[in-house]
């Protein structure tokens, strides 16, 4: 019997709900048909965004949102996605598929989506193709209220008073499609850009976003807080956070494999590349400690999940892919790992919301379908703006030779409604582990429980909407300050323990 042991008298952190973030790209059917389909479409809709999908995504609770890119974001031009529909700008999407941009989802109605979800905003600024002059006046269109250029634009397209942009990447994977620099030169370039990313409402500052590394590029980190440092005591003024790009392949970027035909080798590579999340975490950390010792830089992982090939007959700039048991797995370890790094981890976005890579919900046509990553997200929303508990769980090494990962996975939380949520993985393919829980000085006096299991190739289809799908998970003994119970094999659970 395997031991999980959780101190609900040790508080290590505060679970910021923008962890559990989203990234919305224009990218394949993400925004279009995805998320928005015109006010005139036969397909429900308020203002053009999917009902269902802005139901489900409610019911989620997404905390925040991060557009247009993603590598889009540097080539997007703002004023291209403003003003009637008719009159605006059409470009070629020339990083994803070729096909035709027509601009008709811009910052008006990314603003609209968010006041419909609820949720915070994540606006991506344009450094490899666009100026200091496109970017200063996109926050000023966004958030000046007052007489000027731009808040008199905003006014005459319909929208007379401002939004709130809560944070604000500048640039996007510059060591890479957004312009392939070095870290130095991106990073006097940030220097001088987030300076115009101006302040104009007292009580609504915007949270500034660097460009930080792709998975283990450590000399990016390196060369860009160096920079941004330089000739200045400190950054904390103009950096808020660093983001950090890692993407579960299985094997390589060049043979990426399926979402659905993969074997039980296949299986544990993907977790065990998944697992490498924390050690990135902890590497860059040690880096911004140097700079940053008392975290007020946040680490920003705002693109994560599984790339793998594109579903068959789909175009493969659309990064179309189906869902399963396994990419339930990844979610719930990488929210796993965020939870317990929440002292330097502040937000984190998978990518992508809707019909790209490791998205949430699926659609076609009419139809939609939520995906077992999104019934995770569903269970793990206890956590957010909970209080980190320490906890410890005892594992054993399983898996292929090379491929090992720990059998369970683990975090746990003090919620705000006074429950104690703990979400615990069984990685393996094949057994079930018994397990006792013990919450140190602490009596439960009741515990409610949800599980999502199934064989890892089990995944949700528009003929089969619920082939996977969460249940109630009540087989669990109470005693004193114990819980007993035994979890199936591939599976993610929440328990909410009453003290």
């Amino acid at each position: 019997m395997a031991k999980l042991y959780v101190n609900p008298k040790h508080q290590l952190g505060h679970i910021n709900p923008e962890l559990q973030g989203h990234f919305s790209e224009h990218l394949g059917r993400c925004i279009y048909e995805g998320l928005y389909v015109g006010q005139d479409s036969d397909i429900p809709n308020t203002n053009g965004m999917r009902n269902d999908v802005v139901e489900a995504l409610k019911e989620m609770q997404i905390p925040v949102l991060r557009w247009p890119g993603g590598c889009f974001a540097d080539e997007y031009h703002w004023k291209d996605g403003i003003g009637p529909k008719e009159s605006r700008k059409k470009m070629i999407n020339t990083h994803w598929g070729g096909v035709v941009e027509d601009n008709s989802f811009g910052t008006h109605e990314f603003m609209e989506l968010c006041r419909q979800l609820g949720c915070k905003t994540y606006i991506n600024g344009n450094v490899g193709s666009g100026t200091v002059q496109e970017m200063s006046e996109w926050v000023e269109y966004m958030t000046f209220e007052g007489v000027s250029p731009m808040a008199d634009l905003r006014t005459r397209n319909g929208h007379p008073e401002s939004w709130r942009v809560d944070y604000f990447g500048v640039g996007n994977e510059n060591w890479g499609c957004g312009g392939n620099m070095t870290p130095e030169y991106y990073g006097n370039l940030y220097r001088r850009y987030q300076t115009y990313v101006r302040n104009y409402k007292k009580g609504e500052e915007i949270y500034k976003i660097c460009c930080g590394p792709n998975a283990d590029d450590y000399h990016w980190t390196e060369g860009v807080l160096k920079t941004t440092h330089d000739h200045a005591q400190s950054a904390h003024g103009f950096m808020n956070g660093l983001s950090l790009h890692y993407y579960t392949v299985p094997d390589s970027w060049e043979n990426k494999g399926g979402a659905l035909v993969f074997d039980e080798e296949k299986y544990y590579k993907t977790l065990n590349k998944t697992l490498y999340m924390e050690q990135l975490i902890k590497g860059h950390g040690a880096i911004m400690d140097q700079y940053d010792p008392e975290k007020k830089i946040g680490l920003i992982v705002d693109e994560w999940g599984t790339w793998y090939e594109v579903e068959p007959g789909t175009n493969p700039g659309f990064l179309y892919q189906q869902n399963t048991m396994r990419d339930a797995l990844v979610a719930g370890i990488n929210l796993n790992i965020f939870n317990k790094h929440c002292d330097r981890v502040k937000m984190a976005n998978i990518a992508q919301l809707v019909n790209v890579l490791q998205a949430v919900i699926l659609t076609e046509g009419e139809k939609m379908i939520k995906t077992p990553t999104y019934h995770v997200f569903h269970m793990y929303k206890y956590h957010q703006d909970a209080e980190l508990l320490e906890s410890y769980v005892e594992t054993q090494q399983i898996g292929s030779e090379g491929c090992r990962v720990p059998n369970l996975h683990e975090s746990a939380s003090l919620g705000k409604d006074g429950r104690i949520h703990v979400t615990l993985n069984n990685l393996s393919v094949t057994d079930s582990y018994e397990i006792e829980a013990v919450f140190t000085e602490t009596d439960i006096q009741g515990v409610e429980g949800t599980i999502l299991t199934g064989d890892m190739h089990a995944h949700n289809t528009f003929e089969e909407p619920d082939a996977v799908h969460t249940e109630k998970f009540d087989q669990v003994a109470v005693s004193g300050q114990n819980l007993k119970f035994t979890i199936p094999p591939c599976s993610v659970l929440h328990l909410a323990v009453e003290i």
